[in-house]
C-alpha cells in the first residue's frame, strides 16, 4: 500500500504570514504565477544590486515555498530592491518578481517584521508621510525623521554636511507645498483603501486588465 504524504505543518505565526501574504498578491494581476517559478536564477542574474542582498530573488522565492516567510521578512532583500524590472522582464515564466517585493514591503510594514538594525522602512514611511502632507518630498525633514528613527547619533555626526548643502542652496531649511496636494492625498487615501480590502483591488485589477 503505498504510503500517503504527510500534510504540511507550519507554526500558526507562519501560516498567519503567508495568509496575509496571499492577500497582498491578490492586488496583483497574474499574482499567482509565483507558484510557477522554476527557481532558473535568471531573477537573481539581471538583478543589479542582488550582490548587496543578504538573500537573492530566487532565494526569496524558495523560502517561501518552504515555509519561511518570517526570514523574507527580517532580511534585507526586500529593501535594497531597486525596482528597475529587470527581473520582471527577463523571467521566463512571466513572475511579476518587482510586484511581488512590494507586496512583502506592504506586508513587513503591516506586521512590523523588519531586519534588525537596517531601519530602512523608517525612511519609506518618512516618505510617504511628507509626500501626504506637501505633496512632494522634503529632504530636511526626511533625513531629520530617519535619523531620529533609525540613528540619532548620525543626525549630530552629519550636521556639518546638512549645514552645507543648505549654504549652497541643495536643501531647503523649510518644505514648499504643491498647489493640488489635496488631489495627491486623495490618491493616497485611496491606495490605503485598496489596501485593507484586498479584495476590491483585485475586481480592480482584474478590471483593468481585463
Amino acid at each position: 500500500m503505498p504510503l500517503l504524504p504527510l500534510p504540511e505543518i507550519r507554526p500558526q505565526r507562519e501560516e498567519d504570514l503567508r495568509s496575509a501574504f496571499w492577500e497582498q498578491v491578490k492586488t496583483i494581476p497574474q499574482g499567482q504565477k509565483i507558484q510557477e517559478c522554476i527557481q532558473c536564477g535568471t531573477c537573481t542574474g539581471s538583478c543589479p544590486v542582488s550582490y548587496m542582498m543578504d538573500i537573492t530573488p530566487r532565494e526569496i522565492v524558495a523560502l517561501f515555498r518552504a515555509g519561511h516567510i518570517e526570514d523574507i521578512l527580517h532580511s534585507r532583500a526586500i529593501w535594497i530592491c531597486a525596482s528597475c524590472y529587470a527581473c520582471r522582464v527577463r523571467c521566463p515564466s512571466g513572475i511579476l518578481v518587482t510586484d511581488m517585493m512590494y507586496a512583502l514591503k506592504r506586508l513587513a510594514m503591516e506586521k512590523r517584521v523588519y531586519p534588525p538594525k537596517f531601519p530602512i522602512y523608517a525612511l519609506s514611511k518618512a516618505f510617504i508621510d511628507n509626500i501626504y502632507k506637501y505633496g512632494r518630498n522634503f529632504e530636511m525633514g526626511l533625513a531629520i525623521k530617519y535619523f531620529l528613527k533609525a540613528e540619532p547619533m548620525k543626525l549630530l555626526a552629519n550636521a556639518a554636511f546638512g549645514m552645507s548643502m543648505m549654504k549652497r542652496g541643495r536643501i531647503d531649511i523649510t518644505p514648499n507645498k504643491i498647489r493640488k496636494v489635496k488631489d495627491i492625498r486623495a490618491i493616497i487615501d485611496k491606495a490605503r483603501q485598496l489596501h485593507l480590502h484586498p479584495s476590491s483591488a483585485a475586481a480592480t485589477a482584474q478590471e483593468l486588465h481585463g
